[in-house]
């Protein structure tokens, strides 16, 4: 799963959450090395000819295309969530992709922790609200992972609720 509890001993608990990397370097550089070679395959025939370089400058194009975009995609995904309970305060830490940082926290008594099903960006959004502002958690997860995620937010805040 893409998070992890770092602390899970009272006083404190600490989640991370960062986006699932699917593809990664080494995966990225095998993917267009034999995208390569198969863009290549139809250029053979057209050796000598005068099509060769229309047909190969389409093929590079379509190539760098795919390049630029695998690397953006790895550069949005540069995402951190860092939650942090304590027996006094709830603190969220987000670092975005442009590397610019968000914080939210509030008295962990009044923290309320909500899933909304429908409604939001994605489906089963998580929302924490306390301190007059309402934030989302763990946007970029899977279904069912917010799920999951939702349900252990749950029982960590209702362990220091009644303790």
């Amino acid at each position: 799963m893409p998070y992890v509890w770092s602390c899970k001993e009272e006083p404190e608990y600490c989640l991370e959450l960062w986006p699932h990397s699917s593809l990664p370097n080494k995966g990225f550089a095998i993917f267009i090395i034999i995208t390569f070679i198969m863009l290549n395959f139809p250029l053979y025939g057209l050796l000598g000819t005068k099509y060769f370089w229309v047909i190969f400058t389409f093929l590079f194009v379509m190539l760098a295309s795919v390049w630029y975009a695998l690397r953006k995609n790895y550069k949005d995904r540069r995402i951190l969530e860092k939650l942090t309970i304590t027996s006094e305060l709830c603190r969220l830490l987000r670092q975005n992709p442009t590397g610019e940082h968000q914080s939210w926290e509030c008295n962990r008594y009044w923290t309320k922790v909500s899933l909304h099903e429908t409604g939001g960006p994605v489906p089963n959004y998580i929302t924490l609200s306390g301190g007059g502002r309402v934030v989302e958690i763990g946007s970029f997860l899977s279904e069912p992972e917010r799920k999951d995620l939702y349900l252990e937010l749950i029982k960590v805040i209702k362990k220091f609720k009644y303790n």
